[in-house]
């Protein structure tokens, strides 16, 4: 397996149990909590879920420790600072490196290394490898790598001082790496409160304020309830069993829209109906659709419909509502029910209960909004859906550059492991990677180290008769 990483003349390719001692971990009977203590205040102990969401490289303790009972009544064992610690299961490769005396359980393969290998140089290989060892897990529950199977993985050893330069530079690459992430993740959320000040200016007159001046002079907005400019409904949609579901016509269910729009027609689910109840609950282009139960921070969502593909209807937890089309826009109309200002409104009638939260017709229709004239509906609608074009533009290429992100961590630590971040290093420096400082020289010598702090055989003194 070694064979297949390509690396410089200078450099070994070893199994990492050709320089690591390879011990696994345990736990204590967790029916018994006084197996267990407050993290920091007795013995460090780790599980896979301490390093799920872990992104340091060195690690102190886990959420919890083990009491000195627990301890004495399982197989963990104290790991020394430096040692690698690497998930074997559920899932196979995390990794990071003991910060002091450190425990873990079963679901570890904890690598001990000697003096001579620079302990973030090991660290940012083993992360470099996640793939091989996932490849070399094994089981059917979930897959495992097992003691034998963990000194198998490769381990690739440069001289001493280059560990340590390799070390140094993917420590500050990859801080490069980590800071362009997180301004990446928070794109997102600004993007969200953009489109939410789009929607709020839209319906509160800022959005077209000069243009109003310019060209609206003589129409002042006027407040009116929603009731006042629906032409039928709100309207509960249709309840059917789920025996009834899986062919038929099309439905439209609350997990079907979001953020306005009908997110994909080809994932609708399809029922059972007779050709009157598809008459009855068939939307029409134009229509709006109101999430009337959920909980209560997806309650009131909604969605236009711009488009059929085929006959649609709509699922009871949903209302639907057309509109008096010489007084409003439909497209205007979704924009105040997404806005805070609608959404409050909604939100504020909600009758609460276990878990999920309701709103009913009467609730829909007495919202007041502030309407402009038709030709400045057109105008916000117009200049709104630019700005959310914009945004989804922007959004578009964060998440493309997210991806590049995510495999340029990779592609930094193939090409450390390649000798490539190194390879003028290895030029200015030839003392410092040959003779007494070369790879050779240092796998005798962690041979030597290992071999002198090896346990000692105990031999039966012969006696004689």
């Amino acid at each position: 397996m070694t064979d297949s990483l390509q690396i410089p003349e200078q450099w070994l390719s070893l199994l990492i149990g050709e320089v690591a001692d390879v011990i696994a971990g345990g736990t204590p009977k967790a029916s018994d909590p006084d197996n267990f203590a407050k993290p920091e205040t007795q013995i460090a102990w780790l599980t896979p879920a301490d390093l799920s969401k872990y992104a340091e490289k060195y690690i102190a303790h886990g959420a919890r420790d083990l009491s000195a009972k627990g301890y004495e009544k399982c197989s963990a064992k104290k790991m020394p600072t430096g040692t690698l610690l690497f998930s074997s299961r559920a899932p196979i490769g995390y990794v990071a490196v003991a910060a002091n005396e450190i425990s873990t359980n079963q679901g570890f393969k904890n690598f001990v290394m000697p003096s001579k290998i620079e302990p973030s140089y090991a660290y940012y290989f083993l992360r470099s490898i996640r793939d091989i060892a996932e490849s070399m897990g094994t089981g059917t529950t979930f897959k495992e790598i097992s003691g034998a199977n963990a000194k198998k993985l490769p381990f690739i050893l440069p001289p001493l001082a280059e560990q340590k330069i390799i070390a140094d530079k993917l420590d500050t690459l990859l801080a490069q790496v980590d800071n362009t992430k997180a301004r990446l993740e928070r794109i997102p959320e600004i993007l969200k409160c953009f489109r939410q000040s789009v929607l709020a200016a839209a319906v509160t007159g800022r959005l077209t304020e000069e243009w109003h001046k310019k060209y609206s002079t003589n129409h002042e907005w006027q407040t009116v309830s929603l009731g006042h400019l629906v032409e039928s409904g709100p309207q509960n949609g249709v309840y059917k069993p789920t025996k009834l579901y899986g062919s038929g016509c099309l439905i439209i269910r609350i997990d079907s829209f979001y953020d306005g729009l009908i997110a994909d027609w080809k994932e609708l689910k399809r029922v059972q109906l007779s050709l009157s109840e598809i008459e009855k609950w068939q939307i029409n282009k134009g229509d709006i659709l109101v999430n009337r139960v959920n909980s209560i921070e997806y309650l009131g969502k909604s969605a236009l419909v711009k488009d059929l593909v085929e006959p649609v209807v709509f699922e009871s937890n949903i209302m639907r509502l057309s509109l008096k089309r010489g007084l409003a826009k439909p497209e205007f109309i979704s924009l105040f029910l997404r806005s805070p200002v609608g959404l409050e409104q909604l939100r504020a009638n909600a009758k609460l209960a276990v878990n999920q939260a309701s709103i009913n017709q009467n609730d829909v229709k007495s919202c007041m909004l502030d309407l402009p004239t038709l030709e400045e509906q057109t105008e916000i609608v117009r200049r709104a859906d630019q700005l959310f074009a914009y945004a989804d533009t922007v959004e578009r290429q964060v998440n493309s550059a997210f991806a590049r992100v995510n495999q340029l961590t990779q592609s930094i630590l193939a090409k450390a492991f390649r000798g490539e971040l190194t390879e003028q290093w290895r030029k200015d420096n030839p003392a410092l990677i040959s003779g007494e400082n070369s790879a050779k020289a240092l796998l005798a010598r962690i041979k030597e180290e290992r071999a002198a702090q090896a346990p000692k055989k105990r031999t039966r003194k012969k006696t004689t008769t």
